[in-house]
């Protein structure tokens, strides 16, 4: 089934948009800390030129649902609302760390994925994901914010994890004998392109919804004070 799709995340340092229009992908990334007002609107038109697409030939809006920074997931889903409601089309909500997780397996070909998110306040965005028979990945347990070290707990003993997200280095103490790549973590911030197989899959089953109900998933609902100088 063919699916047309644009999505849109800035729920962490970085800004990134992607669009699928008649199965090919088009996709553009920034990091650009405590600038996403200005980044994204500019990001989307410069890419559905490039795409040679307009609002309307999609079939839904897609949008990093969080977690991560409160206002950068308010920024994101606000313009995917805007912009779903000026062509009348429905959204979906991805989690950005299942789209961290589908990146390091479409990249690096890791079907067992450890996702922790830098959360301040000495604490962590955590969950575990495994990829499912349609090469997707599927949450295993539940997604958390914990300390480290009790994220570290939570993974089994010796069973050492392909880590992805800014925590691990930024709580590198404490996840020192579990992560196996802690020197290198090649996937750091959620990409709005690897939310796009994701999706599609959640369109085909029926579940985008209509974008006044678009809703941030923060896991924490206390707003964290502790921010490092110019990260959100």
């Amino acid at each position: 089934m063919k699916v047309n799709l644009l999505a849109i995340d800035a729920s962490t340092e970085a800004c990134s948009v992607a669009i699928l229009k008649d199965d090919q992908v088009f996709s553009d990334f920034e990091l650009c800390p405590q600038s996403h007002s200005v980044v994204l609107l500019p990001m989307v038109d410069k890419l559905l030129v490039k795409a040679g697409a307009k609002l309307t030939d999609f079939d839904a809006l897609v949008y990093g649902r969080g977690p991560g920074s409160f206002t950068g997931v308010r920024i994101g889903i606000g313009v995917a609302q805007g912009l779903a409601f000026a062509a009348d089309l429905p959204t979906i909500g991805i989690s950005t760390m299942q789209a961290m997780a589908q990146q390091a397996y479409e990249q690096e070909g890791k079907d067992t994925v450890s996702v922790a998110i830098d959360a301040r306040m000495a604490e962590v965005y955590c969950s575990n994901w495994q990829v499912n028979e349609q090469g997707l990945m599927a949450l295993v347990g539940e997604e958390r914010v914990l300390p480290p070290e009790q994220f570290a707990q939570s993974l089994e003993q010796g069973e050492y994890k392909y880590g992805a997200g800014t925590g691990w280095q930024a709580y590198e103490e404490a996840f020192q004998p579990i992560c196996a790549n802690l020197e290198k973590i090649s996937v750091m911030y959620p990409n709005a392109q690897y939310m796009l197989a994701l999706a599609k899959q959640e369109f085909i089953t029926g579940k985008a919804l209509p974008a006044e109900q678009a809703q941030p998933v923060y896991v924490r609902d206390t707003v964290s004070w502790k921010k490092l100088p110019g990260r959100e």
